[in-house]
């Protein structure tokens, strides 16, 4: 199964997403798994995400955090030791400045966008808290800056489910946070990775199936 998946998001994952030609994409892939040189977290990427698709071949999964808690806006993992809270806030157009092309949104305060790209949000990613024990992980703003739209959950069939996930590294040292949040102009994906109790980077993709 996993091999099936890993040929159907090669095959479509970068080349399904066309760019309407009425306006640019100044979005930008530098934060991109194409980007992550250090190859113990490269390798543990690989495992889950859909940007390392290519070198998720032969690696086995992650250890998860379970799910404890989740609803229209947030979602809560927790494993007694490590406790991970996503929540979302009502995007509001009056409090941001909107650059368009033509009717197209194209950047957000000057800057540009993930989540329905070319289109006003509806929501933002509002806060991520992480604790370790008693400890408070400390996760800047700009880990989320610019991602809207966030998806917590979906309904399969009647059985509401989630693509989001938090990962352990083998060594424990390290975990990921994952979103995988779909929309119309193609799904983007981030990935907050958590090591020794700080914060360390984002890993950033976008332009998958719709």
């Amino acid at each position: 199964m996993r091999i099936l998946l890993a040929l159907l998001f090669f095959f479509v994952a970068f080349n399904s997403f066309s760019q309407d030609p009425e306006y640019n994409d100044f979005r930008r892939k530098n934060e991109g798994f194409a980007h992550v040189t250090d190859k113990s977290l490269r390798s543990d990427l690989s495992c889950f995400t859909i940007g390392g698709i290519e070198e998720s071949m032969g690696k086995g999964k992650l250890k998860e955090l379970p799910v404890k808690e989740y609803g229209p806006d947030f979602i809560i993992f927790d494993s007694n030791q490590i406790r991970v809270t996503i929540k979302a806030a009502p995007f509001f157009s009056t409090k941001h400045k909107l650059a368009k092309e033509g009717e197209h949104l194209v950047k957000i305060d000057n800057r540009p966008y993930y989540g329905n790209y070319g289109k006003i949000p509806s929501t933002a990613i509002g806060k991520v808290t992480v604790t370790i024990g008693k400890d408070t992980v400390a996760i800047p703003e700009s880990a989320w800056a610019a991602l809207y739209n966030p998806t917590f959950t979906y309904n399969e069939n009647g059985t509401i489910k989630t693509k989001d996930a938090v990962y352990l590294s083998p060594d424990k040292r390290t975990f990921y946070i994952y979103m995988l949040n779909k929309d119309d102009t193609g799904s983007y994906e981030v990935t907050w990775i958590i090591q020794d109790k700080q914060y360390l980077k984002r890993v950033l993709d976008y332009g998958f199936t719709k």
